[in-house]
């Protein structure tokens, strides 16, 4: 099994340097597949931090432009994801301290979740399970918003993108036993938050495909071939 691990991360971080490669080289294709295969991950991350969907598409965006600039650099020491990840939050946190602005982030307690999970499976009607998870996406993306910041940014490394201890922690620059406190702490304060009847999966919230993952690539690909 550990040989298993060992072999596909070998080959994934072969891949996100292969892939480095070509978008150092000019090749505007490889930079859409980039974007992408990370935009919808990366993007919650931004709305998380951020909570303003405009704002997190424009740190998306700048992301992107200046991992496009600095691609030759990447090395391959982190993840692709992780490279950008770490470039999205210090994007976020300076716009955060230019307007004094502190952004709150969202988790899900366990317990909770799979009772709403029940609850959906139970009832037979499918327009109700999409309006009860539009209904307890829009509360918890509320609830969000009460968890202090350096909270809520590791819980949605850890639970909501499920990178590990130490890739979260090379992210924020901080310990590995503090990513582990405060992930921790996160849930607590959410589950004391939340009441135990609601629930949203975590991977739904700040949806981000079809439209918007087009608008993203298109306005980064133009700014690139005018730059």
């Amino acid at each position: 099994m550990a040989h298993e691990v060992l072999a596909t991360t070998i080959a994934d971080t072969n891949e996100d340097l292969a892939l480095a490669q070509r978008i150092a080289a000019g090749d505007m294709a490889a930079l859409e597949l980039m974007m992408r295969r990370h935009n919808r991950r990366l993007y919650r991350l931004a709305r998380a931090t951020l909570r303003n969907d405009e704002q997190a598409e424009e740190a998306l965006q700048d992301t992107y432009f200046s991992a496009y600039r600095g691609i030759a650099n990447f090395r391959g020491d982190a993840s692709l994801f992780t490279w950008l990840s770490r470039m999205l939050l210090n994007d976020c946190f300076a716009r955060l301290r230019k307007t004094q602005r502190r952004g709150r982030l969202f988790s899900v307690a366990d317990n909770i979740e799979n009772e709403t999970h029940a609850m959906l499976i139970i009832d037979s009607n499918p327009p109700y399970h999409e309006a009860t998870r539009t209904q307890l996406r829009s509360l918890l993306e509320a609830r969000l918003d009460q968890l202090p910041e350096s909270f809520r940014t590791v819980f949605v490394l850890r639970s909501v993108e499920e990178m590990s201890v130490e890739e979260t922690a090379l992210c924020l620059g901080i310990s590995e036993a503090t990513v582990r406190s405060r992930h921790h702490r996160a849930n607590a304060m959410l589950r004391k938050l939340l009441a135990r009847d609601l629930d949203l999966t975590a991977r739904d919230m700040f949806e981000f495909d079809g439209d918007n993952c087009d608008r993203i690539v298109a306005n980064v690909l133009q700014r690139v071939l005018r730059a």
